[in-house]
Formats: C-alpha cells, sequence, structure tokens
C-alpha cells in the first residue's frame, strides 16, 4: 500500500482564507489518493466550508485552534503569545512527526520565525532560505534566498546553493542543475563585497555546477537553474518578475480584445496563447519551501487561490518522496568529513 503523505494546511492564513484555502485542500485529496490534509482553525468556520464539497472524509481532519496570527502582528511576539494559532498548532505538529509538511499563505514574518523556533534547523545548516520556483523560458528556476535572510553572510549564500541543487535535481528532475549568482555584470571581480567574497567559494564547490554571476535580466530567458542571493534582492527579484508577469498578461489579454480583428486573431492563437501564458503562471508551481529546516514548511502567496494550495500540498508530496531533507543532511555530513580530512 502506497505511504500517505500527511500535510498540515493552515486554513485560516491568507487573503481569501478559508474558502480558497479549504477548497484547495480538497482538490488535492481528490486528486491524489496517498495525501491526507489537517486543516488548523476555527472549527466551526472550517466545518462550515467544508460542507460544501464532496470528498473522502478520512483523508481530511481538522485540529481545531482558538487564534489566527494576522499579517500585520510582530512575528516573534505572535509566535510566543498565540500558542493556540493555526501556524502554531501546524509548525508544532511538523516538529512532533505529527506531520509531514505544513502549507500557510500567512503571515511569512510569522511562518519563518515559527519554522526556526518550533521546527528547527538540520544540523549544520547555518540558515534556512526561502526558495520559490519562477517560470524562465525553457521551464523554471529556483530562486533561493527570497525572504528569510535579509542580512546574508558568504556561508550561507554556499549552502543556500548547495541546497538549491539538491532541491532542483531531486524535485524538479534537472541533473546536475547551473548555479548563477545575482550580479550587476558578468566580470567575476563585479558586484557589492557578499557577492565578490561568495564568488570564489562557490567555485571551489567540485560537488556543484557553477556558471558564474547571473545578470538580473537574464533570468528569465532560463540563464541558470539556481539563482543564489541574500533575501533583499531575492524579495526585489520575486516580485519584480510578478509585477511585469501580471501586468503583461493584463496587456496581452486587452490587447486582443480591442477589435473585431484583433478577436479574430485571438481566436485563431487561443490555444497556443493559452498555454504560453499558463507557464508564466505563478499558481502552477505551488509555495515556496523553507530550505533547511527539520520538517518541510511551504509559504504561499498571501494571495492564494485553490490552485496554489493544492499545487503546494502536491509539492509537499515530492520533497517527502524524494526524501529532500535527508539528502540535504547527508550532503552536510559529507562536508563536514572532507573538511576534517
Amino acid at each position: 500500500m502506497e505511504e500517505k503523505v500527511r500535510v498540515v494546511v493552515d486554513a485560516m492564513g491568507g487573503d481569501n482564507a478559508p474558502g480558497e484555502i479549504i477548497k484547495g485542500a480538497v482538490q488535492a485529496v481528490n486528486g491524489r489518493e496517498n495525501i491526507c490534509v489537517i486543516l488548523t482553525g476555527y472549527q466551526d468556520v472550517i466545518e462550515k466550508e467544508l460542507a460544501k464539497y464532496t470528498y473522502p472524509k478520512d483523508r481530511i481532519e481538522i485540529v481545531p485552534t482558538t487564534m489566527v496570527i494576522e499579517t500585520a502582528e510582530p512575528p516573534v511576539a505572535a509566535i510566543r503569545s498565540k500558542k493556540d494559532s493555526s501556524i502554531v498548532a501546524g509548525l508544532t505538529m511538523v516538529r512532533r512527526g505529527e506531520a509531514d509538511a505544513f502549507v500557510s499563505a500567512g503571515s511569512s514574518g510569522a511562518v519563518l520565525v515559527g519554522g526556526q523556533a518550533i521546527v528547527g534547523r538540520i544540523k549544520g545548516i547555518e540558515r534556512p532560505a526561502l526558495a520559490p520556483l519562477i517560470p524562465t523560458k525553457d521551464g523554471v528556476a529556483l530562486l533561493i534566498d527570497c525572504g528569510a535572510n535579509v542580512d546574508a553572510r558568504a556561508s550561507h549564500l554556499v549552502q543556500f546553493a548547495r541546497m538549491g541543487s539538491i532541491y532542483m535535481e531531486n524535485v524538479v528532475g534537472i541533473p546536475k542543475p547551473r548555479v548563477g549568482i545575482v550580479n550587476i555584470g558578468a566580470e567575476e571581480e563585479k558586484g557589492n563585497a557578499l557577492v565578490k567574497e561568495t564568488f570564489p567559494l562557490l567555485k571551489q564547490c567540485p560537488d556543484m555546477n557553477f556558471i558564474g554571476s547571473v545578470e538580473a535580466r537574464d533570468i528569465p530567458a532560463g540563464a541558470c537553474d539556481v539563482i543564489v542571493c541574500e533575501a533583499f534582492v531575492g524579495n526585489v527579484i520575486l516580485k519584480l518578475y510578478e509585477g511585469v508577469g501580471a501586468t503583461l498578461i493584463g496587456k496581452i489579454k486587452g490587447s486582443m480584445m480591442q477589435s473585431l480583428k484583433t478577436k479574430i486573431g485571438a481566436l485563431l492563437v487561443k490555444g497556443a496563447l493559452k498555454d504560453t501564458l499558463k507557464s508564466f503562471d505563478a499558481t502552477e508551481y505551488g509555495g515556496a519551501p523553507l530550505l533547511g529546516l527539520k520538517g518541510l514548511v511551504v509559504k504561499t502567496h498571501g494571495s492564494s487561490k485553490a490552485k496554489e494550495v493544492e499545487h503546494s500540498i502536491y509539492q509537499c508530496v515530492q520533497f517527502k518522496e524524494q526524501r529532500i531533507n535527508e539528502k540535504i543532511l547527508e550532503h552536510i555530513r559529507t562536508e563536514d568529513k572532507q573538511q576534517e580530512n
């Protein structure tokens, strides 16, 4: 019998909670038989939403909580004071081994702080990193870090690169993924102090396919598979990426509806255009895993709808099946032995 993956979903987190969150959870269990979902949050609210759907009752359960951490709350204080919140309850289940993963569209700060404080880091990992997949001309690339470590050190970026390589090779299926560090030019001597210090360290990693610097303009063209940077730069790239993508899609759709001629043209290219736009839809790729923790924590967009929640849950299944955390730990141990010798 196929082992079931238990995913805790924060039913109260995000702009579209609880409706879209619960809808996505139902779609996930209806879509695959090896998934069990645990919804944390207000029991009466969750039960009311679940009553709208048909699903296998033995594969969705509720863990009731009495509190919700709001986006504007200070993360550290919220994690400490709201022990019975949907976020803390979910993270605690992962720490205790009662669930394989936790997914939330709620407070980013609370998820990041709680992930480290409650779930904890893998031994040897200096800092966990938030790593979303972003669309490129040739497929997807992993952007690491995009929100967890604004003030990172060179050793952190090297670990980000290693974790990102493991993820892309085992989850996305890219052999020897190309690793690039975000820079303002292709030359090795360019960049700020952090990039200049990190570059030679990445060059010295024999187990990594490091290709050098990558400029932001080359990322959409698929210049590399793992995009390494500290969180300030990564978050700016991610937000600009999302904004430009949404604007272009809106402009293209608008221009297609301007006249009878453009509407006819739109009908002729509808299939190809739909496939192209779909490939640049962030919801197709799930959320951003917080790599480097003892258990899997996935942060989805605050504006996530059902499809993104569904895909985030599928992402957790693949993460578990490919033993990503075990492989990161094995890699760290191998690296430590090499340094000792």
